[in-house]
């Protein structure tokens, strides 16, 4: 038995009203648990009855989702002089950023030996410091390695000589 079309036009009998409203209500609770079941979505959804009681379905926590969905919304009230200065912001922390990636990359390039010149005494004997804590920790793990690769030779020696 297929359905007709529904008018789309409010409902004048109360109690009819009331019964669709349940209805339509649950179906919709039930479907937006679906939707976050079904597609690991993030869901809230409010419903407020004519009589004014609150309706609530939250995949997490309402009170959580709510404040996420305010900050997002605060971007788009926000006024132009607020995104001139949000823009003034990222421009700085855009030009730190660039000095400190050249500041790095300098910094990498004295410790392979490159451009020196510029270094002084105390510079140079800095950069020696920094180089030989270094390769002692190289050192240090290499023999780590090698320690943990002939307890383990030692080991299949053992076993291999018991079968012997």
């Amino acid at each position: 038995m297929a359905r007709g079309k529904t008018r789309m036009r409010k409902i004048e009998n109360a109690t009819s009203r009331q019964v669709t409203f349940s209805k339509r209500r649950n179906g919709l609770l039930k479907k937006a648990y679906e939707l976050s079941v079904l597609c690991d979505a993030e869901l809230g959804l409010i419903v407020f009855s004519p009589r004014g009681k609150v309706y609530e379905f939250s995949s997490t926590c309402m009170q959580k989702m709510l404040e996420r969905y305010e900050k997002c919304s605060e971007g788009s009230d926000k006024t132009n002089t607020e995104k001139e200065q949000d823009l003034q912001c990222l421009k700085r922390e855009i030009a730190n950023m660039e000095e400190r990636i050249e500041i790095l990359e300098s910094t990498q390039r004295k410790m392979l030996g490159e451009e020196l010149a510029s270094c002084g005494l105390k510079d140079l004997d800095q950069l020696e410091r920094q180089v030989e804590r270094g390769l002692r920790n190289i050192r240090a793990r290499k023999t780590e390695i090698l320690v943990t690769q002939i307890e383990q030779l030692q080991k299949k020696v053992h076993l291999s000589q018991r079968f012997i």
